[in-house]
């Protein structure tokens, strides 16, 4: 028996997310649906809104909950409740569905602030996972899930609007092929990317001591590699950990490395242009329906539009002025960064960088010095004809990873 594509909970979540458009947002559901049920339409970006229905009985249970929410309004909370018995999972023991996972990371990068603040059923509670099933924070319990650890421990971090999973790419696996070669043993962490970075960094830096304190071997070397928001997150929490009470926290003394691909360090500007998150979610797969919320932006969006990892409140106008943090002293850190273009001074390399981020923001260089982040010339690298999902898939980046953390 397979999970329903929904469990009962998620339904119940969508529909909470507001209540003024419980109709559109059943739609916007059913146009996932339909696309994972119809694996070929996701290469295509030009399909007509209205054509993307379900079929068969799921595509009446739609019809049905749209019907209802527009004669009942506030009654589909008990519809969704009446039908949780036919979409409950059959076996809670299995691994969690791609598609599902995929659904819920975007809805929590654009929506994940307010899943959150609303005690919403979809909101994601950060955790480390390893095959998409999270591990145990208690010493004993997480020794017996993870045996055969080594002391190399890589921990990987997705960007905005993904999940765990979709560290493997084009049938790779950063994490995996650094086990296989160097002997690490890979750990993924699995966040609400839509809540503050700031946010995510402090909640981080105290499960990193957890996984520190209860790792099966003493750690010879301990290194984070971070997707896009997910470098963000990690120089976050080393930030967090440092700013805790002397002693308190040991593994921000003891992270060896810290790798960013494609981290937009000086901020995203086709993000801050509007376009940027549209144009990652209508690349993802089952999750390009999403792009219809329009400019709905998270806690996280905005901080990916400046590249902030530290909370700023706003000044007496409203606004957050940005506040430089520089890259931990002890740490080496590396930045890889992509270009569209086939070449430095093309003009899409200039223009487009990797399509969300450009190079300069990836490699931490600004025009203000005092922004600029100090990456030594050997620990940066520019990859080519590449875009920003590609560095997850990419030869030559993987390259790059082998050498630095041999």
């Amino acid at each position: 028996m397979t999970q329903p594509l929904l469990q009962a909970a998620d339904l119940r979540g969508a529909v909470r997310l507001t209540a003024d458009a419980v109709s559109g947002l059943t739609s916007l559901v059913e146009a996932m649906h339909a696309r994972i049920a119809n694996p070929l339409r996701i290469a295509s970006r030009d399909d007509d809104p209205p054509a993307e229905r379900a079929g068969g009985i799921t595509g009446v249970v739609y019809q049905s909950v749209r019907g209802v929410t527009r004669v009942v309004g506030g009654t589909a909370e008990a519809l969704l409740g009446w039908l949780a018995p036919a979409l409950a999972a059959t076996d809670p023991r299995q691994p969690p569905r791609p598609e599902r996972e995929a659904i819920v990371a975007a809805l929590n990068g654009v929506l994940g602030d307010h899943l959150a603040a609303t005690d919403n059923p979809l909101a994601i509670t950060m955790a480390f996972r390893r095959a998409g099933q999270p591990l145990p924070m208690e010493r004993y319990a997480l020794r017996s899930r993870l045996v055969g650890a080594t002391p190399r421990v890589a921990v990987l971090l997705h960007g905005l609007c993904m999940n765990d999973l979709q560290w493997r790419r084009a049938d790779h696996d950063h994490g995996e092929a650094l086990a296989r070669d160097l002997g690490y043993t890979p750990v993924y962490l699995h966040y609400n990317s839509g809540l503050s970075v700031s946010t995510n960094g402090r909640i981080l830096a105290a499960l990193m001591e957890q996984l520190y304190d209860g790792w099966p071997v003493p750690i010879e070397r301990l290194v984070m590699i971070g997707h896009s928001m997910g470098g963000l997150v990690a120089r976050s929490a080393l930030h967090h950990g440092a700013l805790i009470q002397r002693n308190a926290l040991r593994w921000p003394a003891r992270l060896n490395d810290l790798v960013c691909l494609g981290t937009p360090h000086q901020g995203a500007p086709l993000e801050r242009a509007g376009h940027g998150v549209d144009r990652l979610l209508a690349a993802l797969p089952y999750a390009a329906p999403l792009a219809r919320l329009g400019k709905v932006r998270s806690a996280g969006i905005n901080d990916l539009r400046h590249g902030n990892i530290v909370n700023v409140p706003p000044d007496q106008f409203g606004t957050h002025e940005f506040t430089p943090v520089p890259l931990p002293e002890r740490t080496r850190c590396y930045a890889i960064a992509a270009s569209l273009g086939p070449s430095g001074g093309h003009l899409k390399s200039r223009l487009l960088g990797d399509g969300l981020v450009p190079v300069a923001s990836a490699l931490g260089q600004h025009e203000n010095p005092e922004r600029c982040l100090a990456f030594d010339p050997d620990r940066q690298a520019v990859v080519f004809e590449t875009g920003h999902l590609d560095l997850l898939s990419s030869t030559e980046v993987y390259d790059r990873l082998r050498h630095w953390l041999t």
